[in-house]
């Protein structure tokens, strides 16, 4: 039997999902079963799953032959999200299900041998493209990541054989997720200078840099940060799961309302951390977007990956180039590093001697780059506490105590610009500070006597602007320059 069809389908470009049309052929003639339109080889191999899903849900594969255009064919289209709309396409242009089903519905979904409809990557990307085209979205009655996305209807689909009713799964509402439990401050006894460094870092959105020996406390107090963070609006927490959706990567947590916290190792490769691969997928530095990037062992990272982390942390986004386009990800995180001093770890602990000679610590720590330091707003030191102050159980400042300071300075800040607008540039960050002639003449010879770039003054008058707004001070004074100054430049470990 001769006939043919066209079925609403999408494929996944960066964080978007780009609508296809996938049209079917029927016609008589020799059988066979080809797919055009730039696939890759896992597009092409769906032809073996959907003649078997089709024969194990009760269906036959036409006689004749089977021609499928993927449209635009300029667009190359990968993944096994288009098993389910071609399945579709063979049994209506074949007369096995009702015509009427292919309307106003936008198909997306991998087939089983067995005829289920299994969930792919990026759902919550479909679900938002559905909607902008007014379609319905059908996709694997098992899938986890779908969102309630407002305006947009969205169905589940069992399996193949369910088309003959069609039995569809209604979606209502959000799942239900709950908030995982959040590591607290409190648990890390002492290092109040660190925790006061941490909490501007969070106030402000600033880069921090932590330099220690092995076992003093860093990873412990970075992976806390999460907790002083202020949870994501509904617009944040939909930008978020959104690329955690097309990674394939858990929603839940951020659904809840938790800020991401990723900590690659440090030997990941260029297209783990910055993004890349075939086909391209976001990179660490996307997933964490929005929240907190924790490189621990920063110097142990190849210096070439790190280096490429200079552009996404001025700009926020991180452009990937190819031959068929640039893709686009965000990628405005808080950077926040753990570090050894030298090879030994042990450079400037006072009870335990450092082994390195002073080349090796020098080319160590030179392993971070310079430009990529300068972009790092507070650099601590931590040193490793006395035995009788870890055992004496006291932690000190609680999560809840610094979380305070946090929303403080971010309310103080947002309302500051409010009532005295100013662009966001140098001139604009300058005017804001609202300096005194004798505190601005104090920053200028500190600037000059430690030899600070344009950018490396830049950084402290925004890290002092924080300060201010934390204390609730419209003008900063020569008090919130000395403690950015003290958090740039370092004269203990390490040095």
């Amino acid at each position: 039997m001769a006939g043919r069809c066209s079925i609403y389908s999408a494929m996944l470009r960066g964080v978007e999902a780009i609508p296809v049309d996938v049209e079917v052929v029927v016609s008589r003639g020799m059988p066979g079963f080809n797919i055009v339109g730039m696939v890759d080889a896992a597009v092409q191999e769906s032809r073996e799953r959907i003649r078997a899903a089709l024969y194990a849900s009760g269906f036959t594969m036409p006689d004749g032959r089977v021609l499928v255009s993927l449209a635009p064919s300029s667009l190359k289209k990968s993944g096994s999200g288009f098993d389910l709309p071609i399945a579709i396409g063979i049994l209506v242009a074949s007369g096995q299900i009702d015509p009427g089903l292919s309307k106003s519905m936008l198909f997306v979904g991998e087939l089983s041998l067995n005829g289920s409809v299994r969930p792919v990557s990026g759902l919550l990307a479909y679900a938002l493209c559905a909607r902008d085209y007014g379609l319905e979205l059908v996709c694997s009655d098992e899938a986890e990541g779908l969102v309630d996305v407002g305006g947009l209807r969205q169905r589940g689909l069992r399996s193949v054989g369910g088309l003959r009713g069609p039995e569809f799964t209604s979606f209502e509402g959000r799942y239900a997720v709950d908030a995982e439990p959040v590591l607290d401050f409190g648990d890390v006894a002492g290092h109040d200078m660190a925790k006061r460094a941490l909490q501007i870092a969070a106030a402000g959105n600033h880069g921090v840099l932590m330099m220690g020996p092995p076992g003093s406390g860093k990873t412990m107090l970075a992976s806390r940060m999460p907790s002083i963070l202020p949870p994501l609006t509904e617009d944040e927490m939909l930008q978020a799961a959104l690329i955690h959706s097309v990674a394939g990567e858990g929603i839940a947590s951020i659904l809840a309302g938790a800020r991401p916290y990723r900590a690659p190792h440090h030997s990941a490769t260029s297209a783990g951390l910055i993004g890349g691969g075939s086909p391209i997928r976001p990179g660490e530095i996307s997933l964490a977007h929005l929240g907190v990037l924790m490189l621990d062992e920063l110097a142990e990272f190849r210096p070439s990956v790190l280096q490429q982390m200079r552009q996404p942390i001025e700009s926020g986004n991180v452009c990937i180039t190819r031959a068929d386009g640039t893709i686009v990800f965000p990628s405005k995180f808080l950077l926040v590093g753990a570090s050894n001093p030298c090879p030994c770890g042990y450079y400037g602990d006072s009870e335990k001697a450092c082994t390195c000679s002073a080349k090796q610590v020098r080319d160590y720590q030179n392993r971070i780059g310079g430009p990529l330091m300068d972009r790092i707003d507070l650099h601590i030191d931590v040193k490793r506490l006395k035995p009788s102050e870890v055992l004496a159980a006291q932690g000190g400042l609680t999560s809840a105590e610094l979380r305070e300071g946090v929303l403080t300075g971010r309310e103080y800040a947002s309302w500051r610009k409010e009532r005295f607008p100013s662009e966001p540039t140098t001139q604009g960050l300058i005017r804001s500070c609202k300096m005194s002639a004798e505190d601005g003449d104090f920053f200028e010879k500190a600037a000059a006597s430690n030899h600070m770039s344009g950018r490396a003054i830049v950084r402290v008058l925004s890290v002092a602007r924080t300060i201010a707004d934390m204390a609730q001070r419209e003008s900063v004074v020569k008090a919130d320059v000395c403690e950015a100054l003290g958090f740039r430049i370092r004269d203990g470990v390490g040095r």
